[in-house]
């Protein structure tokens, strides 16, 4: 009688029957067109990583509420625990790893080199000796320069600052993910150029708080399904090759 009375009172509310849904608060610096961004118009976040987790969300019954975050808190954040996940072109290192948990990959970038579309020095890596190079503090771009002997870093909050900084001529050369940094170069192109191959070649993963393994499981289970929907293609069509920087 007990389970008769309940299933009757689940058809009349349905909705307050419902498994309540797991929410999940995830950190994004969202400065790093296409992969996450603020839309000028509506003011939301948008991009690649947006349409990502979302759809991650959707297989596995998780509600996401996304946190716009600068790059260092981001990482912080997840590293104490402060956010649940972080999804921000986010590469996996060895060095983060001790700090966070990571999913499977799902994309794969590579450092490029970024110059004034009159420079006739800069090639290459080689080249980088001796001059002021850009990039977002913590990023892997960061890092490649700071182990290039001679080049000196100039470290920004926002990958945008280190490419406004080079068309002011205040930087000689910007490093960043080539999938971003090939979006500034469609961009301006009369004023920017990338030069030379990839420097790296990068795994993206979304991050996940270390004590939460259970959140692992389920964001890596999602993922799968969405790759084998054929989603990865997908937003690599929509945002990746529009190069849709926004305004």
């Amino acid at each position: 009688m007990k389970r008769w009375i309940v299933a009757l009172l689940c058809g009349l509310f349905l909705v307050s029957c419902s498994p309540a849904k797991v929410k999940v608060v995830v950190a994004t610096d969202a400065t790093w067109p296409p992969f996450e961004y603020v839309d000028e118009a509506s003011k939301e976040i948008i991009g690649f990583d947006i349409d990502l987790m979302k759809a991650i969300a959707e297989k596995e019954g998780m509600e996401v509420e996304f946190v716009n975050v600068a790059w260092d808190a981001l990482l912080a954040g997840v590293a104490q625990c402060q956010y649940d996940v972080a999804i921000s072109s986010v590469s996996i290192t060895e060095e983060r790893k001790v700090n966070m948990l990571f999913s499977d990959p799902y994309y794969t970038v590579g450092q490029q080199i970024v110059v004034a579309a009159d420079n006739a020095d800069i090639t290459g890596e080689a080249n980088l000796s001796g001059k002021r190079v850009g990039a977002q503090i913590s990023t892997t771009g960061a890092e490649l320069i700071s182990g290039i002997e001679g080049a000196e870093l100039v470290n920004f909050n926002t990958v945008g600052l280190a490419f406004q900084a080079l068309m002011n001529g205040d930087v000689d050369a910007v490093v960043a993910d080539n999938v971003m940094a090939l979006g500034y170069v469609a961009k301006y192109s009369g004023q920017l150029k990338a030069v030379g191959e990839p420097l790296t070649g990068e795994s993206i993963g979304i991050a996940v708080c270390k004590t939460k393994t259970d959140l692992l499981a389920k964001i890596n289970s999602g993922l799968a399904k969405v790759k084998a929907e054929g989603l990865i293609d997908e937003l690599n069509e929509k945002w990746v090759k529009t190069l849709d920087l926004g305004e």
